[in-house]
């Protein structure tokens, strides 16, 4: 696992209120206890924490490029993210 991956999953693992040593990156968000309102306030704190924009639209979830169904989709959008900042 490397830093960005941990990050990542600390940021849903606080969110959720688990340790991040029960998440695996096969859960879903509702699998580790985040429901909508906890997965729109993990994006926050995942943009504030990389410098980032995710673009995801909480009423649409599904409309975005934003993959939020796993948390190991989440963790490779937010890679893509930041390497396309840099």
């Amino acid at each position: 696992m490397d830093d960005l991956e941990a990050r990542v999953i600390g940021i849903l693992a606080a969110q959720a209120l688990i340790e991040p040593a029960t998440v695996r990156l096969t859960d879903d968000p509702a699998g580790i206890g985040l429901d909508s309102l906890g997965m729109v306030e993990a994006i926050f704190a995942i943009e504030e924490a990389f410098g980032i924009s995710v673009p995801f639209n909480a009423n649409e979830p599904g409309a975005s490029d934003f993959d939020i169904s796993t948390v190991g989709a989440v963790v490779e959008g937010v890679r893509r993210l930041v390497a396309a900042k840099a």
